[in-house]
């Protein structure tokens, strides 16, 4: 978005340099959001945790980074988006240390924790830097769609770093493995990193930035214990309570001078419309990347390593979205390549439902081949569009709204889609009557328990249960996809060639 009359200055070697340092910052990110999934097993032998500890070992970490999103971007406004970039890579690499080490369930959760809270300043602050330092349109939708392949990659090659490691080392080291990167990050970022902050900040409102946070953890956290059965009192007494805190915020932003987030923005349908399918695009990707890697592994038998193989398909389709983006957009328009893309994905997932009844790899591999094509293609082109929709000077308010929707969806498809699939497992899980009672509650409580402390006889009857589950739950996010591709083609606008990158927030 540029003031009338004005020519974007194009972004020469140094820009693309230091996108460079920014996609990797990105890259470990999304691996760090998906790499523990392959360690599963591991973890559950090592550490013990119960099923509900082990959904809050992945959930923690996404809560966390979303529920402080908001404050950490327009904190990245006002101090500078380098320096707080640099300073949450150092936090992070300090809380990978106590992740990697930890002795017990209830230490890793806290310390998945910490690794949200220094995550909430890195991802706001690599897309915020994207959006002041390419001002050209064109060259930040090819930008954008870089880091939004690093981010789509970085999010399916989690299973391949976590197999090569576990390979050879214990569960800790796919923490181990963020520090030479975050080092890397901070000697490169340095030198090759222009700074950005807004002029003119205002005051920055420390009550909005509390109710923010009450905003999203309390409602996030009610869905996920109404998800897995908790109790009616503490759902209801959560969701009040983020209902509450997000009315109020709302209240409190309408009326301040300067506010946090300018939510005037989700009048636009456009906008609205692309963080909404953002977020159900990443819901249905990271709900299937949950128990892909346990159906590669406990059922298929393959070592951590060929499942993380295995999984390439998507990686390489994500990758190779960011190739051809920008002339797909200028040829069919914003909207109704957004659309296509989640109803490709959709076609992905129905199809990897039939093929987990298979157990044939190449149904597999179409499959994800085809799941990455279509919800890289959405994530870049909402993530293009939420970004644009505001002045440089506010993008890391909005980068942090975009970012909030795709964490949220990380973390609602782990803990729905998750506990959906628990819930199926459980349901569908027909154990012989002989069965001695301790082999069937060590099957009950999940998979990766069944494998370590169940008889092999009575493998079979788990596995089962455990793929009817997955390929329900597959459709389940099928279902979404769809609806979520209908929105974006009727919501978001579908102007093209040269119009199609200059009307993203329109």
């Amino acid at each position: 978005m540029t003031m009338a009359g004005t020519v974007p200055r194009r972004a020469g070697r140094r820009e693309w340099a230091a996108l460079v340092v920014l996609a990797l910052a990105v890259l470990l990110l999304a691996v760090d959001g998906t790499v523990l999934s392959l360690a599963v097993p591991a973890l559950s032998e090592a550490l013990r945790p119960s099923a509900t500890e082990l959904l809050w070992i992945g959930d923690a970490y996404s809560f966390a980074l979303a529920g402080l999103l908001v404050s950490m971007g327009t904190l990245g406004d006002r101090i500078g988006r380098k320096r707080l970039l640099l300073t949450g890579a150092a936090g992070f690499a300090a809380a990978s240390l106590l992740a990697a080490f930890a002795p017990s369930a209830g230490w890793l959760i806290a310390a998945r924790v910490l690794l949200g809270v220094a995550g909430a300043t890195l991802m706001p602050s690599t897309l915020s830097i994207i959006r002041n330092v390419f001002t050209d349109a064109r060259q930040r939708t090819t930008a954008i769609a870089v880091w939004g392949a690093m981010a789509t990659a970085g999010a399916a090659l989690g299973p391949l770093v976590g197999g090569l490691l576990l390979e050879h080392f214990w569960w800790g080291s796919v923490f181990i493995i963020n520090l030479p990167v975050m080092v890397l990050l901070l000697v490169l970022g340095i030198p090759l990193i222009p700074e950005s902050r807004d002029p003119r900040p205002g005051r920055f409102d420390p009550l909005s930035a509390v109710l923010s946070v009450l905003a999203v953890v309390p409602s996030v956290y009610a869905v996920k214990e109404l998800a897995g059965g908790g109790s009616p009192l503490v759902v209801a007494g959560t969701a009040a309570v983020g209902v509450v805190s997000l009315a109020l915020f709302v209240r409190r932003q309408r009326r301040l001078t300067t506010p946090l987030f300018d939510v005037a923005l989700f009048r636009r349908p456009a906008f609205a419309g692309a963080v909404g399918v953002n977020l159900l695009a990443v819901f249905a990707l990271s709900g299937l990347l949950f128990f892909i890697s346990q159906y590669l592994q406990l059922v298929q038998g393959y070592t951590p390593l060929q499942a993380g193989v295995r999984q390439l398909p998507l990686t390489v389709a994500s990758v190779a979205v960011a190739v051809v983006v920008g002339r797909l957009l200028a040829r069919f328009g914003r909207g109704r390549l957004i659309g296509a893309g989640l109803f490709t994905a959709a076609a992905g997932l129905a199809l990897l439902t039939a093929a987990e009844g298979t157990g044939s790899y190449l149904w597999l591999a179409t499959a994800f081949a085809a799941i990455g094509l279509g919800v890289g293609a959405a994530l870049t082109l909402t993530t293009d569009a939420v970004v644009s929709a505001v002045p440089p000077a506010r993008a890391g308010a909005a980068s942090a709204v975009s970012e909030t929707a795709y964490e949220l969806g990380v973390a609602l498809g782990i803990a729905l889609l998750g506990s959906l699939h628990t819930a199926l497992y459980r349901g569908g899980l027909d154990l012989p009557a002989t069965t001695p009672a301790p082999a069937a509650e060590a099957a009950r409580e999940s998979l990766a328990t069944a494998v370590t402390d169940v008889p092999e006889a009575l493998l079979a009857h788990a596995r089962a249960a455990f793929v009817d589950a997955m390929q329900t739950t597959s459709l389940a996010a099928a279902c979404l996809l769809v609806a979520a591709a209908a929105v974006a083609w009727w919501l978001i606008p579908s102007p093209t060639g040269a119009d199609a990158a200059d009307t993203a927030g329109e």
